[in-house]
């Protein structure tokens, strides 16, 4: 008899976006056409167009751990207790060293390290000056880390790093270590403070993919013709995900089951998509979800609203979804929130997973004039789609040098 590995399911949501910091603020948002995009003065480079978060990073955390610890920290912290609270779970009688931490991260580190250049640099960058913090602050475990101590876990607690297809993999990378039985709890997702590094934000503007527009609200334009760029964000979303039977045995809520997943690589470019590649990894993961393309009902893309980007990831989808795939609709959160980097996948997720209750689709916005080249059929543009049936998610998050991550959730059935 084949092995069948234990069902995951996800039973607690926490999260910060730059349009809300619960599930229900975050989702109504969308459902209402909310941009949280908003303009930031930027160190050496003035205004820029950012999605900013506005959580209460005092609402698990004494000033001087916020002081000490960092943004991403700060989010992780706040995304992780929310997720548990949301989860029902008996937190004081859960055996910490069988819970497991995975947070996907873009980058980490770089925030801390241009802010004590920055800092040395006023006393002629003089080392006495520079923080004891630094290395904890700067080493890439630090969100996981710092969600540790706050909540006293001692079992695995690290970073997955998978550029912006980490949101997706913290969650592939629980369910793995939650079949595995290495651990019996997973707090897991991702988180960005990419808003704080100006490297980020020079980086994209050297490369021309940096998003201008005079109305912030509608400089993320997936899809439209006129799009020019990433919008960079901040943000977090974290879930707890158990075993089925687990999650049944404390009759705990259940928001969706991980059906299937796949990750691969282009080797191909440090940058430009690779659409073949892509609808590879989507046909993987319907492969192991065991379901075919007629039954996805949502697909949520990455598109990040540069050109070329874009239009590769909509040949990719065309050529898995194009044809005979009537309930299968198409949307963007990007176009609401910018791209929140290690983030979006988890971000992203989160938002569209509401609709199996509600059976509603959120759009994608500021898509005034599409893009003949992203025309796909089940697009949902601007206004939310009242649909009959939402049963199965499909979920891309795609990275620099050439990382991709399909994750599919289902609609829980006993």
């Amino acid at each position: 008899m084949a092995f069948q590995p234990p069902r995951i399911v996800i039973t607690g949501i926490g999260l910060t976006a730059p349009n809300g910091n619960s599930l229900a603020e975050y989702r109504q948002n969308l459902l209402n056409g909310v941009s949280g995009v908003q303009k930031m003065d930027v160190r050496y480079m003035g205004e820029c167009l950012a999605g900013i978060c506005d959580f209460d990073a005092l609402k698990y955390q004494k000033r001087k751990e916020v002081r000490v610890g960092t943004r991403a920290g700060s989010i992780s912290i706040y995304c992780a207790r929310e997720a548990v609270t949301d989860s029902g779970v008996d937190w004081d009688n859960v055996t910490k060293d069988r819970v497991g931490v995975y947070v996907g991260t873009t980058e980490h580190g770089n925030v801390e390290t241009e802010n004590e250049i920055y800092a040395i640099s006023k006393f002629d960058y003089d080392t006495k000056f520079w923080s004891h913090y630094h290395n904890p602050r700067t080493v890439a475990n630090n969100p996981a880390g710092e969600v540790s101590l706050n909540l006293g876990i001692t079992g695995p607690a690290y970073a997955i790093g998978a550029a912006c297809a980490a949101g997706n993999l913290g969650l592939i990378h629980a369910t793995q270590m939650l079949r595995l039985g290495e651990v019996d709890f997973a707090i897991c997702g991702g988180v960005s403070e990419s808003i704080h590094t100006f490297g980020i934000f020079a980086g994209f503007k050297s490369q021309g993919a940096l998003a201008t527009h005079e109305d912030p609200t509608k400089a993320s334009r997936p899809f439209d013709q006129d799009r020019n760029g990433i919008v960079v964000s901040e943000g977090g979303a974290l879930y707890t995900l158990e075993r089925l039977e687990d999650a049944q045995k404390r009759g705990a809520k259940i928001y969706g089951e991980i059906a299937g997943y796949r990750v691969n690589s282009d080797a191909s470019d440090y940058v430009l998509p690779n659409p073949t590649r892509q609808a590879e990894c989507v046909r993987q993961a319907l492969t192991a979800a065991g379901i075919a393309p007629v039954d996805i009902h949502i697909v949520n893309t990455h598109a990040t609203a540069t050109p070329q980007g874009d239009i590769q990831e909509c040949g990719a989808l065309r050529e898995v979804f194009g044809e005979g795939c009537p309930d299968t609709h198409i949307n963007n959160t990007k176009s609401f929130i910018g791209h929140s980097m290690g983030a979006a996948g988890a971000l992203e997720l989160a938002g569209n997973l509401p609709s199996f209750d509600d059976l509603t689709v959120h759009p994608s916005i500021n898509c005034d004039n599409l893009d003949p080249q992203c025309d796909l059929p089940g697009l949902v543009l601007n206004k939310p789609r009242k649909v009959e049936k939402v049963d199965a998610i499909l979920n891309n998050s795609f990275g620099m040098l050439g990382i991709n991550s399909t994750l599919i959730v289902k609609r829980f059935a006993a």
